[in-house]
């Protein structure tokens, strides 16, 4: 487990009730089959605070070179402005373990980065998440013990030996972990290619864990795959909704996984935007749905997506498939240099859960700091950090 909690098993007894999705939402109840929770152990500034900025500027100064805080790029502009570094969920992470004399890393991202960090840091360094709130839906999509079923499914129908796990960065520490146990890597939207060809190199099949969009792209685009190639695990169906022919037939077994924001553009946002903008460019991320990939013009990570706009030409026209406060934060960036830059679809959609991560959280966690106290901790137990850690080794050693 990462948080000082109860276990996930010591709290599934059988009259504990799911808490009302609705609740969830306004943060107002803690979900029992959850290891997060949303409430905080103190007073939380008001959002009307006038002061937080100033807040937050006097206890990041008053901590120095102790505090150190990671921006995830699909940070509010609130939280942002306070990073000491942005970038993607890995890069944060390697930046965090870079900075060895920060005795507290404040990841202003999604509950599995700060995992991540916790994984890839010195002991002596503590990871604090500023709402345990903030996860991920897509690395919620995979339990560990999904995907302990899934391997014996794959076992019974004979394919296991030859089956190599690649698990996507946005995942659990328990979901990289058991991919480090059973000789697989992890990799980025920027290396998965690199990944799934050493892969490949190791066994017959890849068991890719948890977005399935990624890995078809991955397959078919860049890979020269064939979508029959392809099988979804739905692990919310007996044996996944697989028979055991169709687990020896496949290349690629992908687990049914998406991300709720790539996950919404759809071939007909596409379509749109470039009839309402002649000579628009589409420029979309790899978690996109495989029609969305194929009829865009670019295709790639975070950081691929921001220097292809920085390398475009003055007067260019683009449509980003991707969250949208990275999307509107380049479009103010970029206008002064004659680039147009809109979000892909019609409907504005941010990552709710990585936007939980507010300017008042921030400040509660900086002021506690301040005060001597470490709340929100991230800790990665001994044994699941060996093996994810082990994952992450063959991920840094791709070629």
């Amino acid at each position: 487990m990462t948080t000082a909690q109860p276990s996930p098993s010591a709290l599934l007894a059988d009259d504990v009730q799911p808490t009302p999705l609705a609740l969830l939402l306004l943060g107002r109840e803690a979900d029992p089959r959850s290891e997060r929770g949303v409430e905080c152990p103190g007073d939380l500034p008001a959002p009307s605070d006038p002061d937080l900025v100033e807040r937050a500027r006097a206890a990041k100064a008053k901590l120095g070179e102790r505090v150190f805080v990671l921006g995830h790029h699909y940070q509010r502009d609130e939280v942002i402005q306070f990073a000491d570094v942005t970038g993607d969920s890995f890069k944060l992470a390697r930046d965090a373990a870079a900075r060895p004399e920060a005795e507290y890393v404040v990841f202003c991202g999604v509950h599995f980065m700060a995992e991540s960090a916790d994984i890839l840091t010195s002991d002596r360094q503590q990871v604090i998440l500023p709402d345990l709130a903030a996860g991920c839906s897509m690395a919620d999509m995979a339990t560990a013990e999904q995907v302990a079923e899934c391997w014996d499914v794959l076992t019974e129908a004979g394919v296991a030996d030859v089956t190599v796990p690649v698990s996507y960065m946005n995942s659990s520490a328990d979901i990289k972990a058991f991919t480090g146990r059973h000789g697989g890597t992890i990799c980025t939207s920027s290396n998965a290619k690199r990944a799934l060809e050493w892969a490949f190199s190791q066994g017959q099949k890849v068991l890719f864990l948890p977005d399935q969009h990624l890995g078809r792209n991955t397959a078919v685009r860049d890979l020269g795959m064939s979508l029959e190639d392809c099988v979804v695990y739905n692990p919310h169906r007996p044996n996944g909704g697989l028979t055991p022919e169709e687990l020896r037939d496949a290349k690629m077994i992908l687990w049914r996984g998406h991300c709720s924001v790539h996950g919404r553009f759809s071939l007909d946002s596409v379509n749109d935007v470039r009839e309402r903008v002649p000579g628009i460019n589409v420029l979309v991320h790899p978690e996109c749905r495989h029609e969305v990939v194929a009829a865009a013009d670019y295709v790639g990570s975070t950081e691929y997506i921001i220097k292809t706009l920085e390398a475009a030409p003055a007067g260019s026209k683009w449509a980003v498939g991707t969250e949208l406060n990275l999307v509107r934060r380049l479009a103010n960036r970029f206008a002064p240099e004659g680039k147009e830059v809109v979000f892909l679809d019609r409907t504005v959609c941010f990552c709710s859960t990585m936007n939980r991560i507010d300017l008042p959280h921030l400040v509660w966690a900086l002021e506690s700091l301040v005060d001597g106290k470490v709340v929100n901790r991230i800790q990665v137990d001994p044994e699941t950090e060996k093996f994810a850690k082990l994952a992450l080794e063959r991920m840094l050693a791709l070629p």
